[in-house]
């Protein structure tokens, strides 16, 4: 028998039914479901698909107590291998005992390559014999043709790829969980409140820190704007005075004053211009198209797989910006054919020859991202469906000719005063027929001639500022992470979530908070080599060595825990300092304005000692005792802004699916109809009650309602140290002093808290 082993379930069981000759048994084994078929040949085949990595790189239990381990000392600890689906090692152990030889059909890429090694390992230790008939089996989507083609060529497993995935495992791991517990230490956050550091994180959030301390330090000057809007023969058009920005107010009055018309044309330009076609997606650029259509970094990554596992679009995860010349364009057109874009795939089929663009980054492990399936609309969620579409138009505007803009400039003379119009209209659709998310609003002017005159219909005086740079959007930091070498390409958008995991940042374009700016500025003043992402391209730089057989795992990680050691004593030095600056930006995101009542003191969050719920209290307290109720779920970031109806500070509710602005006034008259609505839910709850006793009662008017008196449930006790509270889930990894592992909800830590690797990993392997 021929054992298949693929990433994950979905993989195994599409593949199965290609493969499969005639039909597919399913069975499973510990509920980890594997599939048995005879494949073409006739030869029995089994397939099961793991659940990404099935072990993982994680200290000796020795190491687990945070409070009784000095961090320093992780920095050369041991490294063993745990096992993290237990049930999965089985099967596949299981299976392996039956097999003959062995097929690694994971995901084609560094990750996926140590994933392969980490299973044959397993497969190896029930069966050694399948180390001497392993094969791989690598395509880049799961379609008929691509993964006949890859079982009829299989390959060999790439050990050196592998031990350069496992290199960044060991790295992060150990920079993560050092770096990690020193500042969770030296600021007494533990628990799920910990503060995470890693090798990617920190430079990532220091560039969003600085483009903040950019907006900050920006002072705006004021500038006055003087348009006109005109008339000709009918024809409305705008027109911008030549000194676009006047710095002198009293300069663009007098200029605004003297304005009476006409306006007589002293000059036409019109010009063509060519718009080049995009070039294929890759990962970047499709994170950073798909993130402006107004979903996550994370969320488009995890669409876009979930398509690739469906057949619906290829790998998801390259580099590439170039079609090999083995894709059939003509055969994914046809694929396309039938479905909801057959007009455009029509087009393009007619064509004699097709010759797509192509972009600066040529490699040979997989193809640009392109669609491989024709779902119709109702097959897909909205979301999901939106993200294949943009799949589809961009592969169709990659096979499509350039656009051509055409611009006109009319150049006019207003009471001697120089004015200027601008217009531009597509002449040529092109490739903007197929993409229309590039494709602005055209801005036409009439047809005018030197001499011709218009009249000046209204004229405006507009005073405006300059305004700072604007704060990175998910898909722009993706680009500039890549331009720095900051992660990879499977990784970056798990890093950017992290980010906002732990609270560093939130909104969208991205806003850090005023502990994620003091982590930045500490590791800055005391770790300037953990905040700078030179360090980190140079360790990407030796791991892509790795790969290339250039330099050995070892070597690597040597190397990274030398640089660690160097940067960790510096911080050591300046524990306090670091803890200090850190507390402070804690402390400021904790203020949310001006008390009203007293007008002396600050509003800020408070949790109750007893019961643990959160308020806005005055810091006058007890001279002052206003004090306002909070939501109990969510991360609460202060806006800065105050509600004009009660006067009271705006805050901004994160964690659910979007997040919730309102003012702290549960009063405020804005609340008025959520008042409203709860008391209607109120009466009718009562109402149904009534109903509900008097029927038990019996019938009758005077029948009695018996009612439970309501008691209110006693106050929590105080919540004893994280000691003795919960035993850990895992013994190496837990954030607390070795007894308490970090809640694995969304909004506070997730799987892998800050981990390189796209796939699970221990709350330690802080990337």
């Amino acid at each position: 028998m021929r054992l298949i082993i693929t990433e994950k379930n979905d993989a195994a069981k599409k593949i199965s039914g290609i493969l499969a000759k005639a039909g597919v048994k399913a069975d499973s084994f510990y509920k980890i479901p594997y599939y048995l078929f005879d494949d073409a040949a006739g030869e029995p085949n089994a397939i099961v698909g793991l659940k990404g990595h099935v072990v993982q790189v994680d200290f000796p239990p020795e190491y687990s107590e945070w409070r009784k381990v000095e961090p320093r000392s992780l920095i050369d600890a041991p490294l063993i291998k745990t096992e993290t689906a237990k049930a999965v090692v089985r099967a596949v152990k299981m299976l392996a005992g039956e097999a003959t030889s062995l097929i690694i059909a994971t995901d084609f890429d560094r990750e996926g390559e140590l994933i392969g090694l980490e299973a044959l390992n397993l497969a190896a230790e029930e069966n050694e014999r399948l180390v001497r008939s392993v094969r791989r089996a690598r395509f880049s989507a799961l379609t008929a043709g691509e993964i006949n083609r890859a079982f009829s060529h299989l390959d060999h497993l790439s050990e050196p790829l592998a031990r350069a995935g496992e290199a960044r495992q060991d790295i992060d791991l150990i920079w993560g969980a050092t770096l990690t517990r020193f500042v969770s230490l030296a600021t007494s956050r533990l628990g799920s409140q910990f503060l995470s550091v890693g090798r990617v994180q920190t430079p990532t959030l220091v560039l969003v820190v600085e483009r903040e301390k950019e907006r900050r330090a920006f002072v705006s000057e004021p500038f006055w704007v003087v348009k006109v809007d005109l008339d000709a023969s009918g024809e409305a058009f705008s027109a911008v005075h030549k000194e676009e920005r006047f710095a002198d107010e009293a300069r663009a009055q007098s200029v605004f004053d003297k304005l009476i018309g006409p306006a007589q044309v002293t000059a036409v330009k019109q010009t063509k211009r060519k718009v080049p076609r995009p070039a294929p997606f890759n990962t970047t650029s499709y994170t950073s198209a798909a993130t402006s259509l107004g979903y996550s970094a994370s969320a488009v990554m995890r669409m876009a797989e979930d398509l690739y596992m469906a057949g619906h679009i290829s790998y998801p995860r390259t580099d590439n910006t170039v079609y090999p010349s083995s894709l059939d364009l003509r055969e994914t057109l046809a694929t396309l054919a039938g479905g909801e874009f057959a007009r455009e795939v029509g087009q393009l089929l007619a064509r004699p020859s097709l010759s797509p663009s192509r972009g600066d980054k040529r490699t040979t492990d997989h193809p640009p991202i392109y669609p491989t399936g024709s779902p119709a609309r109702g097959e897909l969620g909205d979301r999901e469906w939106r993200i294949y579409e943009l799949v589809v138009r961009r592969f169709l505007a990659t096979l499509s000719d350039e656009a051509v803009m055409e611009s006109n400039r009319v150049d006019l003379v207003i009471d001697s005063e120089p004015f200027f119009a601008r217009g531009s209209r597509v002449v040529v659709a092109g490739w903007l027929d197929y993409y229309p998310y590039s494709r602005q609003k055209d801005l036409e002017l009439p047809l005018l001639a030197e001499g011709d005159a218009a009249r000046v219909v209204d004229k405006q005086l507009d005073a405006r500022e300059t305004q700072p740079p604007s704060r990175y959007g998910q898909g722009p930091l993706i680009e500039l992470m890549e331009k720095f070498n900051l992660g990879t390409k499977a990784t970056r958008h798990n890093i950017i979530q992290n980010l906002y995991d732990r609270g560093y940042v939130h909104g969208n374009p991205i806003e850090p908070t005023e502990m994620g700016i003091k982590m930045a500025e500490a590791l800055q003043e005391y770790a300037p080599r953990i905040a700078s992402p030179e360090m980190t391209a140079q360790l990407e730089k030796d791991m892509d060595l790795i790969s290339e057989r250039d330099l050995k795992k070892e070597d690597v990680v040597t190397i990274s825990r030398e640089l660690l050691r160097e940067a960790y004593s510096s911080l050591e030095q300046n524990r306090e300092q670091v803890a200090a600056k850190i507390y402070e930006g804690i402390i400021d995101d904790r203020i949310l304005g001006d008390c009203s009542k007293c007008g002396t003191h600050k509003l800020r969050i408070i949790r109750s000692k007893a019961t643990k719920k959160r308020f806005v209290g005055c810091e006058g307290y007890p001279d002052c005792d206003q004090t306002y109720p909070l939501p109990q779920r969510g991360d609460i970031i202060g806006t800065g802004e105050i509600c004009p109806q009660c006067g009271t500070p705006k805050i901004k509710v994160l964690g659910g699916r979007r997040p919730w602005v309102l003012c702290i006034d549960p009063l405020c008259p804005t609340k008025a109809e959520y008042r409203e609505k709860k008391a209607g839910r109120a009466r009718a709850t009562s109402a149904a009650a009534g109903t509900a006793g008097a029927d038990a009662a019996g019938t009758g008017a005077a029948a009695p309602v018996k009612r439970a008196r309501a008691t209110r449930k006693p106050a929590t006790p105080a919540r004893k140290p994280a000691a003795s509270v919960r035993k850990p889930a895992t013994k190496a990894n837990s954030p607390a002093s070795g007894t308490r592992k970090p809640r694995t909800t969304k909004a506070t830590v997730p799987l892998a808290v800050g981990g390189e690797s796209s796939h699970d990993a221990g709350p330690d392997t802080t990337d």
